[in-house]
């Protein structure tokens, strides 16, 4: 008995001084971080929304960690290439991934991925969130949703909506939008949003969901005719153009969002400290501005908020892509 409860007490006192060290050296890791700069993979070509919006908090990011915020630009297979090699990186906080609303629908519009978001990444904060807008050629003879519904019924198949890819937030968006109208637009997938863009302001095709920061300068310019914002609040960069909330289609409450993540097995210190860094920065004025100014809302919600967040939209977009029938394989 005696020998027993040494044998226990000495187990014990062997994994208290065990996880003494591990605290002291995860103190220690975060106390010494970082002392060299840091690259964000933006899995999307340079000069789009997820881009800019990098960029933006990628300064403020700097300042407050005292090293440089370098932003790689890793484009392909709507941003899983840059996904996987984020994934692979070192676990030391070095190296963070600008993820967007696409991942989350990657989830289930691939059968098989290289990464898992929620179990290969740890979410530091959502940075930014847009609404799509419902948007149209000036040619199109509608201005509310029910219009563009009822014309979209009287022409079949005739009718286009482009996305920026399939299974893009814009595609499903279209795809959502022609259900619950009882229509049959033709879905047409480009390469990107900027092309679909271009199409959609030339007339080759007739309606799209954007991004709003994407598409706002055209609106100004009369190039391009709002419908709706998908969500219940109206956008402070178009307070005349409704909420989908005001309309028959309520359920239109799709938004893409972008935030910042690191490998899973990153130290918890290191999160904290660059979750910190992420909402002290996004908080700043100047860049509540700029992001303001793209018709981009900040968020800065902190990493346990975002992770519950990216979980919940992992599983609300796997519903919209079954329902979409799309798949990238």
């Amino acid at each position: 008995m005696t020998t027993s409860l040494s044998r226990s007490r000495r187990l014990a006192a062997v994994a208290t001084l065990a996880a003494a060290s591990l605290g002291a050296s995860a103190s220690a890791v975060a106390a010494d971080y970082p002392d060299r700069p840091l690259r964000i993979i933006v899995p999307f070509a340079a000069g789009g929304a997820t881009d800019v919006i990098a960029r933006t908090v990628a300064q403020s990011m700097a300042a407050r960690l005292g090293q440089a915020v370098v932003v790689e630009n890793k484009a392909g297979a709507n941003g899983n290439i840059g996904a996987v090699m984020a994934a692979r990186a070192e676990p030391d906080g070095y190296t963070l991934l600008m993820a967007t609303s696409s991942h989350a629908i990657n989830a289930t519009l691939y059968h098989k991925l290289d990464y898992n978001l929620t179990r290969d990444f740890a979410g530091l904060s959502n940075l930014a969130s847009v609404p799509l807008l419902l948007v149209v050629n000036p040619s199109v003879p509608a201005k509310t949703p029910q219009e563009l519904a009822a014309y979209a019924k009287a022409n079949g198949n005739r009718v286009n909506y482009a996305s920026g890819g399939t299974g893009t937030a814009s595609h499903l968006a279209g795809a959502q939008f022609s259900s619950l109208a009882g229509a049959q637009m033709t879905h047409v997938p480009y390469k990107g949003g900027s092309q679909a863009l271009n199409d959609l302001v030339g007339g080759q095709v007739q309606v799209m969901f954007a991004n709003l920061p994407e598409v706002l300068s055209q609106v100004q310019a009369g190039r391009l005719t709002p419908i709706a914002v998908t969500g219940t609040q109206r956008h402070a960069a178009l307070p005349d153009v409704p909420a989908f909330s005001e309309t028959p289609y309520t359920a239109m409450n799709a938004r893409s969002w972008f935030g910042l993540f690191v490998p899973a097995a990153t130290p918890a210190p290191v999160v904290e400290k660059l979750s910190k860094a992420i909402t002290e920065g996004v908080a700043d004025a100047a860049v509540q501005d700029k992001l303001k100014g793209l018709g981009a809302d900040p968020v800065g919600d902190g990493h346990a908020a975002f992770q519950q967040y990216v979980n919940k939209e992992v599983e609300r977009w796997s519903v919209l892509v079954k329902q979409s029938g799309a798949t990238a394989d």
